[in-house]
């Protein structure tokens, strides 16, 4: 919660804001984790052999374990030390970027990636409650929040940059490897700057609270992907069914209980509920957009990986240059102005990405990119720093949980929504038969666009031509339609954010000592400290 407005905190010091740098290593391994996959793909494509399903998953079962976690390991570093979450949490991700590397299949890479997002689950709720509890201040919290989520974003430009370096010398394995050096980092520095931080009195966690927490992601998440992926069926629609009705029995559970896993009453705060929605839809469309980017800058336009790396990195980096100024144009113009201005940022972004050619595509590429990524960084600043300022501090990690859930989830169904419309998109350009090639390499090119290169390789040099130029205008028009769909879906964010803000009281002037998160919480009572 945020002090009232005439009690003083005191500031944070040199080790807190050395620990801040501490804090933002792992945020960088998870942004990193998460764009450097995306380069990653056309090379696992034809190492790994996976199919279609098999690739989605690799790419997102990640974000599914963690989404189903991370509300349980966010409560759990409230009761035993968010630190010492933190570090357990990094030695496991270490291991599981090992395991990753040295894949011998698809089957193993997904499982690997399914440990790191266990072990991941741990790191990004501590951080951000750690930031909560280390800077008491709330405009040194704004600062603190806008330098992590500057890391997050440089993480995600340094990933497509170094993704291509490391695939230009090395082997994909290489890109998990990476990780390694961050982590002891993490585990040496982290002791020594980073100061424990738990609940008072957190009371015991409760283990149904647990179940019902993983059996009401799991499934509906599982389900909402097998019918994006194949359509409307008996056993998608009974395991969505399942995820519901364990979720209201999670919402009825933490409401009846007087030391609830999750303060439901956090949700009545208008700009948590605004904050932890922003952050999946922010994400549902920007991992998507690095899902089929990465794709059609090395296979449509035949860009080496170093090179579109660097094309992605100027909107990375403005992703970290709108984290500051985010806070001071919230200052001054509003909340609810910034983030309806960064939707429709994000949203002209994918409308110019909707009109990119099959050939020379990369300067319109470039911009629309970068558009999305200003208009993200806008909000995400905001966003957390919302739904720290709205929870308790003994509720820190859990809140920090619920706003990572929603991040992850969106990750995790952009690429099952917007990346199986971009496979059905593709897929249905590619529906009829092209002269001279066999109906088996067709039906390796229409699996994935990375199997393309392999089918047409076995061909004559005419057949391969026509393979590879029909599946390359499959693609960017299944491109096009899932642009369309991204910037339909964002500008329908942005009316609701402006109506779902419009009841909060007036926000304060510049100079207030909390900008962004005018509205007191309900839950902000004394919580025993």
């Amino acid at each position: 919660m945020s002090p009232p407005n005439d009690v003083r905190v005191p500031p944070a010091g040199p080790r807190e804001w050395a620990g801040l740098a501490v804090l933002t290593l792992p945020v960088l391994l998870i942004s990193i984790d998460m764009t450097i996959l995306g380069f990653a793909v056309p090379r696992l494509s034809e190492d790994l052999d996976p199919g279609a399903g098999q690739l989605l998953w690799i790419v997102d079962v990640y974000s599914f374990v963690l989404a189903a976690l991370l509300v349980t390991l966010g409560a759990l570093g409230d009761r035993i030390g968010r630190r010492r979450l933190l570090v357990l949490g990094a030695a496991g991700f270490g291991i599981a970027s090992v395991l990753a590397a040295f894949a011998p299949s698809a089957e193993v890479m997904i499982a690997a990636r399914a440990l790191l997002g266990l072990a991941g689950g741990t790191l990004m709720p501590s951080t951000l409650s750690l930031i909560r509890s280390m800077f008491p201040d709330a405009t040194q919290r704004a600062f603190a929040v806008a330098v992590w989520s500057s890391a997050l974003a440089a993480g995600s430009a340094l990933g497509p940059v170094l993704g291509g370096v490391l695939l230009e010398f090395f082997w994909w394995g290489s890109l998990f490897l990476v990780n390694v050096p961050v982590i002891v980092l993490i585990l040496v520095l982290a002791p020594l700057l980073v100061p424990e931080s738990k609940a008072v009195a957190p009371g015991r966690l409760d283990p149904v609270s647990v179940l019902l927490s993983a059996a009401a992601m799991l499934p509906a998440v599982y389900g909402i992907k097998k019918i994006a992926e194949h359509g409307p069926g008996p056993l998608p629609l009974a395991l969505i069914a399942v995820g519901l009705v364990c979720g209201v029995l999670f919402v009825r559970r933490q409401t009846s209980r007087e030391d609830p896993m999750l303060d439901m009453g956090l949700f009545r705060h208008p700009t948590f509920s605004v904050g932890v929605a922003l952050n999946l839809i922010t994400l549902f469309v920007m991992v998507a957009a690095l899902f089929f980017l990465t794709q059609y800058l090395q296979i449509v336009l035949d860009v080496p990986p170093i090179r579109a790396g660097l094309v992605l990195l100027p909107g990375m980096l403005l992703t970290v240059a709108a984290s500051f100024v985010a806070v001071r144009a919230a200052a001054r113009s509003g909340l609810t102005a910034v983030l309806g201005t960064g939707l429709l940022l994000m949203a002209g972004g994918f409308v110019l990405l909707a009109l990119l050619p099959v050939a020379s595509g990369v300067v319109l590429a470039a911009s629309g990119f970068a558009l999305v990524c200003f208009g993200m960084g806008l909000i995400q600043t905001l966003s957390n720093d919302a739904v720290l300022s709205a929870a308790p501090e003994d509720r820190a990690g859990a809140a920090s949980a619920v706003s990572e859930t929603g991040y992850e989830l969106g990750a995790a169904l952009g690429i099952a929504v917007l990346g199986s419309v971009l496979t059905a998109s593709y897929r249905a350009g590619l529906a009829e038969d092209v002269p001279g090639v066999p109906g088996d390499a067709l039906s390796t090119a229409r699996d994935t666009l990375g199997g393309v290169v392999d089918a047409a390789s076995a061909l004559p040099d005419g057949a391969a031509s026509a393979l590879l130029d029909a599946a390359r205008t499959a693609f960017v028009d299944a491109v096009r339609t899932t642009s369309t769909t991204a910037a339909v879906l964002l500008l329908a964010a942005a009316l609701a954010t402006v109506l779902a803000l419009r009841a909060r009281r007036p926000e304060p002037s510049a100079g207030a000592p909390d900008p962004v998160t005018p509205v007191p919480s309900p839950a902000e009572e004394p919580s025993g400290r």
